[in-house]
């Protein structure tokens, strides 16, 4: 557990404004300070006029009212992108050095707003703050840094060529890049796509989740107060269907990053190509396996595979919600994944000891247990969990089921929710044939001592990222992505730059003598 001394002062998120100054002037957070579109460094309200409810999702209360955008402030965001990618833009005559400097003094003004970041996000998303300080925002500051280490390195290369020529290779920045992100994570979801985006020189028109806009209004404030230049990033609160596909289709964007469900995936990839065929990264779904053996450290193996579903409420891209036992130790592996789920504190994010929050709304939550009711049906054996928590707002119990095989739809199907499915494998082949029959490839996780399987394994199952004796460590020097229809390109480490350049190769003439 994370120490109690971050919540000092601390028992709700309306109390906090009591015990920690927000940018320089105390205010309860219920007085949510952005709420409108930010484009060109201003803040404005949608064209139309039209605004949508953000809800807290441990209470079903409305937060504050954001501005709706739709294809008009598409337009205009997308305008102020593009005059500010123009050469001779401030933007464009900036060294690699400065924007590493401005990438850093973001940072910078993220610690300083750390607790306000992290108390904006569970407020608005409902994960335990716990999680929102020492991990979301935490690690948000940590991936701006490393991408600002690599402004000035982005390198091209000399490359000797037959005859008198003289060939080398620019990598320049893609353009305007429209950036669509979800809800389960909006701070690192954030920065996974602008920090790569601006290290290389690019501008930026995001669409952030519906759910969840608060935090990263806030970030845009801070990227203004930063220094970087009016129209370099511009952030949009507002609806897949209006402002997520007129990012996809627009003509005047050069490249699309979307990470989301596998389905809105299909149709941004299809909107680009329909449009101006702009380049297209795709982080998507996943129905990851966790695969146990016998030998493995039992006790560490349960809680890993615990952590790898229950973790975020379910709530997350790599979610190991397919977990896969070996015959030997399948009742025991049973026994003790009841009692820690049944163990798992679920209550208000703000409490210092909730492990679990609520789920995102309402719409997820009945997702969810539609689900629960499925497998019954389809004859897995509920051991725990299966219900609502509470009478109010959006919680769910950690749901456990046992005799699931992979015909179930919850075996084959993303739940995005708190609901582990075990199964049982007798043969090492036939876990990897199980653990790779699915449309998805994101992750997987491997629980043994023997490192000649721990080998075999990693090399057999069809997956962007495969831990071994862990789970979900994602680090911003890892590359991140997945196979089959989990998406396509990586974000995260050194390969996450590639997705915002173009290499240009120049070659010049070598006169064959003086004149």
């Amino acid at each position: 557990m994370f120490s109690k001394q971050a919540y000092h002062g601390i028992s709700t998120f309306r109390q906090m404004a009591a015990s920690y100054s927000i940018t320089k002037a105390q205010k309860p957070l219920k007085d949510v300070r952005f709420t409108k579109l930010f484009i060109n460094h201003e803040w404005q309200n949608a064209v139309s006029g039209k605004t949508f409810p953000t809800v807290d999702p441990s209470t079903g209360e409305v937060i504050a009212h954001v501005a709706e955008a739709d294809k008009a402030d598409v337009n205009l965001a997308v305008e102020a992108a593009r005059k500010a990618f123009r050469l001779g833009s401030p933007w464009r005559r900036t060294d690699a050095s400065e924007r590493g400097r401005l990438l850093n003094h973001l940072a910078d003004l993220m610690e300083r707003d750390r607790v306000y970041l992290a108390s904006l996000e569970s407020l608005d998303n409902g994960k335990p703050f716990s999680v929102s300080y020492h991990l979301d925002v935490a690690e948000a500051i940590k991936i701006y840094r490393y991408f600002a280490g690599f402004a000035d390195k982005n390198h091209g290369k000399t490359i000797p060529m037959d005859g008198n020529h003289f060939s080398y290779t620019r990598h320049e920045p893609v353009g305007v890049c429209g950036q669509i992100i979800p809800w389960n994570f909006p701070l690192l979801m954030q920065c996974w796509k602008l920090a790569p985006a601006l290290a290389t020189g690019n501008t930026v028109v995001m669409k952030v989740a519906e759910q969840t806009p608060l935090s990263a209004l806030y970030v845009a404030s801070l990227i203004k107060e930063a220094g970087f230049p009016a129209g370099v990033v511009n952030m949009l609160t507002g609806f897949g269907p209006t402002a997520g596909a007129a990012i996809a289709r627009h003509m005047d964007i050069d490249k699309v990053a979307f990470t989301g469900s596998t389905s809105v995936g299909r149709l941004i990839q299809q909107a680009a190509g329909e449009s101006n065929l702009k380049r297209v990264t795709l982080e998507l779904g996943g129905k990851s396996p966790c695969v146990v053996l016998a030998d493995a450290d039992l006790e560490h193996a349960v809680e890993q595979c615990h952590q790898a579903v229950f973790f975020n409420m379910g709530q997350c891209c790599t979610a190991g919600s397919r977990t896969y036992v070996e015959e030997s130790i399948y009742s025991e592996f049973l026994e003790r994944s009841i009692v820690r789920a049944e163990a798992r504190k679920i209550g208000d994010p703000f409490e210092p000891n909730t492990e679990h929050g609520p789920q995102i709304d309402k719409e997820q939550f009945n997702k969810i247990l539609d689900y629960i009711k499925i497998g019954q049906k389809e004859g897995a054996k509920l051991l725990c969990g299966g219900e609502r928590y509470g009478d109010h707002g959006f919680f769910i119990k950690p749901t456990v089921f046992a005799d699931v095989n992979d015909g179930m739809r919850i075996a084959k199907e993303e739940i995005f929710g708190p609901v582990q499915s075990i199964l049982k494998f007798k043969k090492l082949d036939e876990a990897i044939e199980s653990a790779n029959n699915t449309k998805y490839g994101l992750a997987a996780g491997i629980f043994t001592k023997d490192l000649e399987k721990a080998m075999y394994l990693s090399q057999a199952l069809q997956a962007g990222t495969v831990w071994i004796n862990t789970y979900n460590i994602v680090a911003s020097q890892t590359p991140f992505g997945g196979y089959k229809e989990s998406g396509n390109g990586r974000e995260l480490g050194e390969d996450g730059l590639k997705a915002y350049t173009e290499v240009k190769t120049v070659t010049i003439k070598i006169p064959e003598k003086n004149s």
